[in-house]
């Protein structure tokens, strides 16, 4: 209880503009899951329906009014608005308010800034940050300087506030560079690992769909899994190994959310390159969530905007055992229903995938040497090995199974086929 207490209290503040009312409070819902990740207290809502956004305060003077009323009485610390208001909106509510004033940005941004483990994720928020804050400079520095500290300011937002344009245009052309080096490194680990040509798998998903806890559950790997929005920021690869002692490789990456900031967008562009790469998707679905359809939608139409759409995917509906009343199955691709908490659904998805990359692979049926140790080795790793028997009098094993053709085994393979 003591802890609630030292949260900052919240007021959010929402402008609906269509007539989809579900999706409205789902996106509200959110906001407010967002705010406790960010470790602010929600105390209370304010909405208004209106056409559009009132150009100069977001919502309606009577609702400012309605709202320094509501904020005066509930002592609150801070207003987050539900979308992201332009520089001037902000200067006209931040003249009206006596309370510190952010938009769902700032919000996404802060908890990006709490959750980035890696050099790189830490460069990416503090460079999404800066351009965030390079245009509305001009009178926000002074209300956030007054203020200081709490959710919205965390990460580099305080100590640069008073700094000029040009020392955050220099910061800026100083990340890019440092990220442009860390790219270079990756696109160079990324080529060994083609060169090699492991099998790639991406987990893409919405943010909390269970990503993190599927990948743990079928890599036994140690990423940070939490009931929480971005658990994960910076995506992890490790190796998977399905039914038939194949190995692949499995990389978990960040959630995908709705009205995904466009500064963040383009800061977390790199760490979803892993995804371009990938020769499988899954997408993970939160089956429980009352607005998983809405999630779903989402994740496709980033997948097309990262131009990866085409690559082969499967939607892993999860958390069947929790699933919503009213959910189902819509994915135009291969789906299957799975809880990652349950042992025997795993297996069943491993078996699935298994199927899946059976469908890219070419049959082989080779005669190989007893004195090629190491290729009868590789067979069962790096194909899908289905029988093996050994000819005693000939020396030679009898291998049938499938391969992937631009695998680099396809080479020795070859050489022993008929």
């Amino acid at each position: 209880m003591e802890q609630k207490e030292n949260m900052e209290k919240v007021i959010l503040v929402g402008c609906q503009t269509s007539e989809d009312d579900l999706h409205f409070e789902y996106s509200l819902d959110e906001l407010a899951s967002l705010t406790k990740t960010a470790k602010g207290n929600p105390v209370a809502t304010l909405t208004q329906k209106r056409e559009r956004v009132s150009s100069a305060t977001y919502i309606g003077k009577g609702k400012v009014e309605e709202l320094k009323a509501l904020q005066e009485e509930l002592d609150a610390d801070l207003i987050i608005f539900n979308d992201e208001l332009s520089p001037s909106q902000s200067r006209n509510l931040a003249a009206e308010l006596d309370a510190k004033i952010i938009d769902r940005t700032q919000l996404i941004l802060d908890i990006f800034a709490q959750r980035a483990r890696s050099k790189e994720g830490k460069l990416q928020v503090e460079l999404a940050q800066l351009q965030y804050l390079l245009p509305r400079l001009g009178g926000q520095g002074i209300q956030l300087s007054r203020l200081g500290g709490g959710i919205g300011t965390r990460g580099p937002g305080e100590t640069k506030l008073e700094t000029d344009r040009r020392h955050i245009r220099n910061r800026i052309h100083e990340i890019k560079n440092q990220l442009s080096v860390i790219v270079q490194h990756r696109d160079r680990y990324r080529e060994r690992r083609k060169k090699n040509k492991a099998f790639q798998i991406a987990l893409v998903g919405y943010t909390n769909a269970g990503k993190s806890t599927l990948f743990n559950r079928l890599t036994e790997a140690d990423s940070f899994e939490e009931n929480q929005l971005f658990a994960t920021l910076d995506p992890m690869t490790r190796k998977i190994i399905l039914p038939s002692g194949f190995l692949a490789l499995l990389t978990d990456t960040v959630g995908f959310i709705q009205d995904l900031p466009t500064t963040l967008i383009a800061a977390f562009r790199s760490t979803l390159e892993e995804v371009k790469e990938a020769d499988l998707l899954l997408h993970l679905v939160d089956s429980s969530n009352p607005d998983y359809f809405q999630h779903e939608q989402t994740v496709n139409k980033l997948l097309e905007e990262l131009e990866i759409e085409k690559i082969p995917q499967i939607t892993v509906y999860n958390k069947r055992d929790e699933k919503h009343p009213d959910f189902v199955p819509t994915a135009k691709t291969k789906s299957m229903q799975i809880s990652a908490l349950n042992e025997n659904d795993r297996s069943q998805l491993k078996q699935f995938i298994e199927g899946v990359v059976l469908e890219m692979m070419s049959y082989y049926n080779v005669r190989v040497p007893s004195t090629e140790g190491k290729l009868i080795s590789q067979l069962k790793n790096e194909t899908i090995l289905r029988e093996l028997s050994f000819e005693e009098e000939n020396q030679v094993y009898n291998c049938k199974g499938y391969y992937l053709e631009d695998h680099q085994i396809s080479g020795p393979l070859r050489n022993y086929m008929n």
